[in-house]
């Protein structure tokens, strides 16, 4: 079997309910079987899954906002709504398929997983230094415009209100 891409897998991951998921019928695509298929294995094995950590179905308003998302006028006839697996779940669903095909690209899947993970990671990091960078600058520049407003201050003086310093001759 030839190597995904990652962006290929990448592309196929969204966001819903706070949690990096893939849709039953892009995984069942992967692994090269049918989506019917697929959501037999897991209705019988539905005890690896029944927690909202590793599956949940989309509600109807989910559905329509992936719908939104991903540009895609229809998917066809659903009866029900497609379900969703987080990382988790895919590897579980890996157990469930059972074929060498599903083992090698559930391995590509928990990298590409780790990448995104490892992007965020770097992502929030990173918003923190800019957010320090910019509370520096904005200190730094209400300490600026201070001494600029004094500077200015003292040059606007008029030269009456300046005592004058002399020396006398003796």
């Amino acid at each position: 079997m030839e190597n995904l891409p990652t962006e290929n897998i990448n592309s196929k991951i969204f966001e819903i309910r706070g949690q990096k998921v893939m849709l039953d019928r892009d995984l069942a695509d992967i692994y090269q079987v049918e989506t019917k298929y697929l959501k037999r294995q897991v209705n019988r094995n539905i005890e690896r899954f029944d927690e909202e950590d590793f599956m949940f179905q989309l509600t109807k308003e989910e559905f329509e906002n992936l719908r939104c998302q991903i540009g895609t006028s229809s998917w066809g006839g659903h009866r029900y709504m497609p379900f969703v697996f987080t990382e988790q779940g895919v590897y579980m669903l890996a157990t469930v398929i059972n074929s060498d095909i599903a083992v090698q690209v559930t391995k590509q899947i928990m990298r590409t997983f780790t990448a995104l993970r490892r992007y965020a990671l770097t992502y929030e990091e990173l918003a923190k230094k800019i957010d320090e960078i910019e509370s520096r600058v904005e200190d730094g520049e209400r300490k600026d415009s201070q001494i600029i407003e004094i500077l200015n201050h003292l040059m606007a003086k008029d030269d009456s209100d300046i005592d004058k310093i002399g020396f006398i001759k003796t």
